[in-house]
């Protein structure tokens, strides 16, 4: 028998992916181990990854209702904008929610990277096809194109965890959220700023051909940056899958003592799915929904014209409002987001977070009404700036429930400073039964999160049309839905514990 190998070199499929950093110290990361430096490179990609999905979701979120209406879809009714917009964009997440699971059972077989390099040119493919599309089905193909190549959120997160160990996976984890912000900055200014080109720049874009697909050129623009990645992945990002070592003989023992050493490590998901975490997935949820509503919602209402309702603004104007927002909320969320949490808790800032869409939503017909009385002046702009505010402050709700779902993790095998840097990217990990399982875990959490965020976009904007078609409470009945919605869906986060969990040894005689 060979005694000479250490066990961490045995990595089979039963072993856990998180080892319990309490052997190193307290558990209390007191005495723990100096985290283990970073894979800068890989990680590297991985961002680069990260940027290219906001970047293609969302860059055509400012011109999405001026395509429609330009393409006669709606047969010059520009009320039926948001029943055709809220279906584009709801079907990318539709349509993730039916394959994001597979691509990560796949991702499991056959490594990360192949699914990772499918995902990216789904989305150049994608992006391409839209910019082209002069339909509404094309863009509808289109769209779910995207959704169905796409698996690579799940899939990332499976490769951060396995590129990191449990003295550095907060700090890989937290470069994930960076990854969005700026791809949420990003890509709604490409989208605003380089539509309808030949009208910016006729001495450039002077052939007919861009009078023609007066939206390709940021379509392009991220498909370019979804190329440019596929490259770099292609090129230098290593696989991680197949670096786990096989058994033979000689290491029988020791693996067997590995798996001994680590039968109380993370459970498999089932055994996650507690009432607490249960209670806790059913918040995320609830604001997830609330946010996706909103975001639809927003862009639609700055683009339809100030009669209608809304505010009547150009795209370039409406891209620069959403990379605005995402700018605000990425410096808020890395500045003060940590601090606020210490002060005021995980639960009140999560309702805090919560309580902010009634105003967020209440905004949009105090505009309209100010909008139709006086035009579009600085007041108008001070709304704005308030309501994206307001945005910044809901979604502390993210960052409070992923913290929640942290804490309430069953096993508790973090670092403190795993989990004050938590989210539920880092829950989802550790809840994981093992490196095989990796891939299917996260893509039921996709998953889940697709399937709430199919339904809010088509919900939301269809209530926006509904409302100006048979005039409910003189075209504004959506957002008193909205907030009743919020109003309904508030006492969820009633259930969410008032204190962090005690530790595992204090909870063992109260399981579920």
């Amino acid at each position: 028998m060979n005694t000479s190998r250490p066990v961490e070199d045995v990595l089979e499929e039963t072993t856990p992916l998180l080892h319990a950093a309490e052997s190193e110290g307290n558990g209390d990361g007191v005495g723990a181990k100096t985290p283990t430096p970073l894979p800068k490179g890989q990680i590297s990609i991985l961002m680069l990854l990260g940027l290219a999905e906001p970047i293609t979701a969302l860059c055509i979120y400012p011109f999405i209702n001026q395509l429609i209406s330009e393409l006669d879809i709606t047969g010059g009714d520009e009320r039926k904008v948001g029943y055709y917009a809220g279906m584009i964009e709801s079907i990318f997440f539709a349509m993730e929610a039916l394959f994001v699971f597979q691509w990560s059972r796949l991702s499991d077989h056959i490594g990360r990277k192949p699914v990772l390099l499918v995902g990216v040119a789904g989305l150049f493919v994608s992006m391409i096809s839209f910019g082209l599309s002069k339909t509404f089905w094309g863009l509808v193909v289109s769209r779910s194109l995207v959704g169905m190549l796409n698996g690579n959120t799940g899939v990332m997160k499976s490769m951060m965890a396995e590129i990191t160990d449990e003295t550095n996976i907060s700090h890989g984890f937290a470069m994930l959220p960076v990854a969005w912000s700026v791809g949420s900055t990003v890509g709604p200014l490409i989208g605003g700023q380089l539509a309808r080109p030949h009208d910016r720049w006729p001495g450039v874009f002077a052939h007919p051909f861009w009078r023609k697909y007066a939206y390709f050129l940021p379509c392009a623009a991220s498909a370019v940056f979804s190329a440019f990645t596929f490259v770099i992945t292609a090129i230098f990002l290593k696989e991680t899958v197949h670096k786990r070592a096989r058994r033979d003989p000689s290491t029988t023992d020791d693996a067997a003592t590995a798996s001994t050493a680590h039968d109380d490590g993370p459970p498999p998901l089932r055994k996650v799915l507690t009432r607490r975490v249960v209670i806790s997935i059913a918040n995320y949820a609830v604001v997830a929904l609330l946010d996706i509503a909103y975001m639809a919602l927003l862009p639609l209402f700055l683009a339809t014209p100030i009669p209608l309702g809304g505010l009547g603004l150009t795209p370039p104007t409406i891209g620069v409002i959403l990379g605005t927002s995402g700018l605000l909320n990425g410096c808020f969320q890395g500045l003060l987001f940590a601090r606020l949490m210490d002060r005021v808790g995980p639960k009140r800032l999560f309702q805090q977070g919560l309580l902010a869409f009634f105003p967020l939503y209440a905004l949009f017909p105090a505009m309209s009404l100010y909008a139709k009385a006086h035009g579009v002046t600085p007041v108008i702009w001070a709304l704005v700036l308030v309501q994206q505010m307001l945005f910044v402050v809901m979604d502390l709700a993210f960052g409070a429930c992923s913290r929640v779902l942290v804490f309430w993790a069953p096993s508790r095998k973090l670092t403190r400073h795993t989990w004050e840097a938590g989210s539920i990217f880092i829950f989802i990990t550790s809840s994981a039964a093992n490196n095989r399982a990796l891939g299917a875990t996260n893509g039921v959490a996709q998953f889940i999160a697709s399937v709430v965020r199919a339904v809010g976009p088509v919900a939301s904007t269809s209530l926006f049309a509904v409302s100006l078609q048979r005039n409910w409470l003189g075209g504004y009945g959506v957002y008193p839905i909205m907030i009743a919605l919020a109003l309904v869906l508030f006492p969820v986060s009633m259930h969410l514990p008032r204190q962090l969990w005690p530790k595992e040894k204090e909870t063992e005689s109260r399981t579920d």
